[in-house]
């Protein structure tokens, strides 16, 4: 039988558990923002092999005369819309507007990427998190993540309560 200190140690390790698990979930989600990075899920499988569906994205904001032909772009599928796409750059026009393509896709975009819809480049990609992330960011998934929070601090009151008592 656990006496009182050793419940109180289990209750913290299964608190300070909850958050680490808290923050690995949630770090590569928001920590990139504050480099200047955006995050984007991917939907399609237009990129695939090189990216998957379900995917995150990592996108640098870059001036346009820094895109190279191979690099993997996100833009605004229409300048009076927020619908983004990530696709490869497979030329340069003369008029500095990029044609792109899916990497699974068989065909060029029909239309060309005017430099105002480029958001930037793509810098790296995380497997299944995009998959993880919409979860998180439902209905249900911010209600796990609240659950997970209160359950490390009621650990922790717990763990607070048996290590203080009968001293």
């Amino acid at each position: 039988m656990m006496n009182n200190k050793g419940i109180a140690k289990l209750l913290n390790l299964i608190g300070i558990g909850l958050l680490v698990m808290i923050i690995v979930i949630l770090l590569p989600l928001t920590l990139p923002r504050v480099f200047g990075y955006d995050i984007y899920g991917i939907l399609s499988n237009s990129m695939e092999p090189s990216i998957s569906t379900g995917s995150v994205i990592y996108v640098k904001k870059v001036d346009a005369s820094q895109i190279k032909v191979n690099d993997i772009i996100t833009f605004k599928m229409d300048s009076q819309s927020d619908v983004v796409a990530t696709h490869r750059v497979v030329k340069i026009n003369d008029d500095q507007s990029f044609v792109t393509k899916g990497d699974h896709n068989k065909t060029e975009d029909a239309m060309p990427v005017n430099q105002k819809r480029l958001i930037g480049r793509s810098v790296m990609s995380i497997p299944f998190l995009g998959y993880i992330s919409q979860y998180l960011f439902s209905d249900y998934g911010i209600a796990l993540i609240i659950v997970m929070f209160s359950l490390t601090i009621l650990c922790w009151i717990g763990a607070d309560y048996f290590k203080n008592k009968n001293i």
